[in-house]
């Protein structure tokens, strides 16, 4: 594979093309690291310069920081950089024994005695911000689904064992099937773990019941030109009717992949009205715009501006993953 130093700055694509567009993007305001990630994807860079800028934000504990997660300033680790680290691990095929038993030593460390995260504390973007549980006489704060079953379900998918895995994985099967009045990233998340969850045939059937929890709850946007779908100057930025600001969701949201379990809820042409969707939401600057975190602070306009790489690369490996043309 080619070094990502050897990327011409022109690509072979056409100029105007949403690869290419995309790429000028990544390479005029992305971190190292999204610029690493964006190579390794699209332009056969290897994983190794991934892995030497992911090592950068990783701390003695195990856990990551340093506002890897760019809605979280300061350097401590957090369950939500964690698991970051452990999505662009996974997406270079690099999340090996040695580097999961560091994370889960970390993970085991905050988590509750059922094995779960905690949410975002409110807290987290102070600079001098430590992780609650972290030995210092703090409070945890109770487990929740949206931060523990991301990483859960990325271990598995590597085939990682470990005792805290466990535990986490029973908290996450309780939370899921008892989901009732889900928020769209409850959902999310919940398909991130199903997806990879080893008893496959209980997954299917959570996933099932998860699916017509979506529809009924109206946790999704079917019809992208329905009034309210799309936001207008009289709606918050991101609203779609019955939704939240910032959790308007549509089904490529949930199924990132064509093998997810969320694929399933889905006609194959309400998922081709949201790719269209996706391919649409690309801005004049070749960038997608970023959806705020789930529980973070008020993002800075520097941690804006680091998250639109990071959607612009998820945006694209979507969009390919279903065939789509990025030309």
């Amino acid at each position: 594979m080619a070094d990502i130093a050897a990327v011409p700055l022109t690509p072979t694509s056409p100029p105007h093309g949403t690869l290419a567009r995309a790429e000028r993007f990544v390479w005029l305001t992305a971190r190292v690291l999204e610029q690493r990630l964006f190579a390794h994807h699209f332009r056969d860079g290897a994983a190794g310069p991934v892995e030497t800028a992911l090592e950068a934000y990783r701390n003695a504990d195990g856990g990551y920081g340093h506002a890897l997660e760019p809605a979280l300033r300061g350097p401590a680790s957090l369950p939500a950089h964690t698991a970051r680290a452990l999505h662009v691990l996974d997406s270079v095929a690099r999340c090996d024994a040695r580097r999961s038993e560091d994370i889960c030593r970390y993970l085991t460390s905050v988590s509750t005695t059922e094995g779960a995260l905690t949410a975002i504390p409110p807290e987290a973007a102070l600079p001098a911000v430590r992780p609650a549980g972290s030995g210092d006489g703090a409070v945890r704060l109770p487990g929740a689904l949206s931060a523990t079953a991301p990483a859960v379900g990325l271990l598995h998918r590597n085939e990682v064992w470990h005792p805290w895995l466990f535990r986490a994985t029973d908290f996450c099967w309780q939370a899921v099937e008892s989901l009732e009045a889900a928020r769209p990233g409850d959902v999310a998340a919940a398909v991130l773990f199903l997806d990879h969850a080893p008893d496959r045939a209980r997954a299917e059937a959570a996933a099932e019941r998860l699916g017509r929890l979506v529809r009924r709850e109206r946790l999704v946007v079917l019809d992208p030109d329905a009034p309210g779908a799309r936001p207008t100057a009289s709606t918050a930025p991101g609203c779609a009717p019955g939704h939240a600001p910032g959790d308007r969701r549509f089904p490529h949201d949930y199924a990132r992949t064509p093998d997810s379990l969320a694929r399933a809820w889905f006609t194959d042409a309400e998922t081709e009205r949201s790719l269209d969707v996706l391919a649409a939401e690309q801005q004049a600057d070749g960038g997608w715009p970023a959806r705020r975190l789930p529980g973070a602070p008020e993002p800075a306009p520097a941690a804006l501006l680091e998250a639109r790489p990071i959607a612009t690369i998820e945006a694209l490996r979507t969009l390919a993953a279903y065939g789509r043309s990025l030309a």
